[in-house]
């Protein structure tokens, strides 16, 4: 028998992780695009509806709480439903906030929308940059993925540079607009992506987890090892309050103050 960590070393490298690098890497510029869109988009709408300082500021701070409460709700529904499913949602879900943003009749309105948008972000940014979904998805295949945070600042710089000629031009409505493209983009790729295959190992679903590591072994001309793939061992899945045990909680609190 093998595992599905056995599998991955023994298929090694090749093309499936170019393709899967570019894919979830460029997730990276979408999530970069929206996140700092609010910092070009500010000066303009301050402009436009007469906003008072903690009015734009207010703006940002939504964003990111709507991050902050999102990201435990679909990080509970990662490990329920899978990592591809949420993914794929959050990506539909900022894409559909940030065009109804367009459609803004108000501050408030304004300021809502952007948080929903914050939320779909966070379904592919878990904590930020080292617990994105993608990740998740991505960590199981190769650690070379840890590279993708050059996406993540090629898309703060593409929004920055667009900004500076868009929003004198055309206004801050078409860089929304062109904010959401790498979005929709990746939503029509997602085909390509699998779901994890230690995720549906750990679920018990063997066969959809063996056919993805077949799927990879196909596309990197390489041979799976031989037997059958071993189930995992059951193990009781951690719980929130686990991280003030007093085993963790040192840690734990260190990490919360980095972060």
């Amino acid at each position: 028998t093998f595992t599905v960590e056995e599998a991955v070393e023994t298929i090694g490298f090749g093309r499936f992780h170019i393709m899967l690098f570019l894919i979830m890497g460029s997730t990276g510029v979408a999530e970069a695009m929206e996140i700092m869109l609010i910092a070009v988009m500010s000066p303009p709408i301050r402009c436009e509806w007469q906003l008072q300082d903690w009015q734009v500021a207010l703006v940002t701070t939504m964003v990111f709480f709507g991050c902050m409460v999102f990201s435990i709700v679909l990080g509970l529904l990662a490990d329920r439903y899978g990592r591809w499913k949420i993914l794929l949602l959050s990506f539909l879900w900022a894409a559909y906030f940030s065009l109804l943003t367009l459609f803004a009749p108000s501050y408030i309105w304004f300021v809502f929308l952007r948080a929903m948008v914050g939320g779909g972000v966070s379904g592919h940014s878990q904590g930020r940059e080292e617990n994105k979904q993608i990740i998740d998805v991505c960590s199981c295949f190769h650690s070379f993925l840890s590279l993708g945070k050059v996406f993540w600042l090629a898309g703060s710089l593409l929004i920055t540079g667009l900004a500076s000629v868009v929003n004198p031009t055309i206004g801050w409505q078409w860089l929304i607009r062109i904010a959401s493209i790498p979005g929709i983009l990746l939503i029509l790729v997602f085909k390509f992506i699998p779901e994890s295959a230690r995720y549906n190992a750990s679920m018990g679903n063997m066969g959809a987890a063996l056919a993805t590591l077949q799927r990879i072994a196909k596309m990197n001309g390489a041979a799976m090892p031989e037997g059958k793939l071993r189930e995992p061992a059951k193990e009781r899945r951690g719980r929130f309050k686990d991280l003030m045990h007093p085993k963790y909680l040192r840690t734990t609190l260190q990490i919360w103050i980095i972060w």
